[in-house]
């Protein structure tokens, strides 16, 4: 495995409204870097920065200032197709609302980010989209629309179509905020075991401190500074 780190960011500073009177700096000039397999929980208060920082990390939003190198290439600097490109091949998303197609199928919704990232979706794509599913539970579901599934059955689709690129990295943001407390732990489980499985590494924002203590590194945020960088002890992972 490299020593480099899977995501490296330095002084990074985010500011909205920029020359305007009602200019906000929301991040602090942070530190943050990933190692490939890790599983991290990201976590703090409403208006910390987390989403911020997610989105910055999943280059849907672009920094202010600083340097930000994703598998050991610096993102400042592209444009906005080479960010495209890179965030199509390395990273998958799983958000709190599933944002699944209503009209097509579990397995189309799947195979998704193939036809955006290729125009089309290949015979190894579907099968790998079905293995997917398969993994997720979701074997016999794979024609049905999401309002035939639950809310968990959904947020499992999602987790296949974010893998569905085999990235290196998931961003996942309040992925159980959606869910009972049954589906909760499931999709949590889920997580972790494609974790463990395909060596994905995850970052996870929660506000749900038990989740947290069941990742293996905590990173907490707090007025747009992280206060808190620290291995969760073992006897709390699961």
């Amino acid at each position: 495995m490299s020593d480099t780190p899977l995501i490296e960011l330095h002084q990074v500073r985010k500011t909205y409204n920029l020359g305007l009177p009602n200019a906000t700096e929301v991040l602090h000039g942070l530190d943050l870097s990933v190692n490939a397999g890790e599983f991290v929980a990201l976590m703090g208060p409403s208006g910390s920065g987390k989403s911020t920082l997610l989105n910055i990390v999943g280059l849907l939003e672009r920094m202010t200032s600083g340097s930000y190198r994703l598998q050991g290439e610096e993102m400042v600097g592209l444009d906005d197709g080479g960010l495209t490109l890179r965030r199509r091949r390395l990273l998958g998303f799983v958000f709190q609302f599933h944002h699944l197609l209503p009209a097509f199928s579990a397995l189309e919704n799947v195979t998704l980010p193939a036809l955006m990232a290729e125009g089309r979706v290949s015979d190894a794509q579907r099968s790998r989209a079905k293995d997917l599913l398969d993994a997720v539970g979701l074997s016999a579901a794979l024609d049905k629309r999401p309002s035939e599934l639950s809310g968990g059955m959904q947020q499992r689709v999602a987790i296949a179509r974010a893998l569905v690129m085999n990235p290196p990295l998931v961003l996942a943001d309040e992925p159980t905020g959606n869910l009972d407390t049954v589906s909760s732990d499931e999709v949590f489980r889920l997580l972790r075991r494609i974790h463990v499985e395909r060596g994905t590494a995850f970052v996870v924002v929660t506000h749900d401190a038990r989740l947290g203590a069941r990742c293996d590194r905590l990173v907490e945020l707090v007025d747009g500074q992280i206060a808190r960088d620290e291995p969760v002890p073992a006897e709390g992972v699961a």
